[in-house]
């Protein structure tokens, strides 16, 4: 099996994306959750 040897620039770069989408990630989860809680809130109230 052969592996890719990536560079010093590459590893950063993939770094940073992968940070990025973790981030990304992260604000969906919360944003449904938010809204989860405001459609559920506002449910019990009526």
């Amino acid at each position: 099996m052969q592996t890719v040897k990536l560079s010093e620039a590459q590893r950063k770069s993939r770094r940073s994306r992968n940070i990025a989408l973790g981030l990304v990630l992260a604000g969906l989860v919360a944003l449904f959750y938010v809204v989860t809680l405001i459609k559920f809130g506002n449910g019990m109230v009526h």
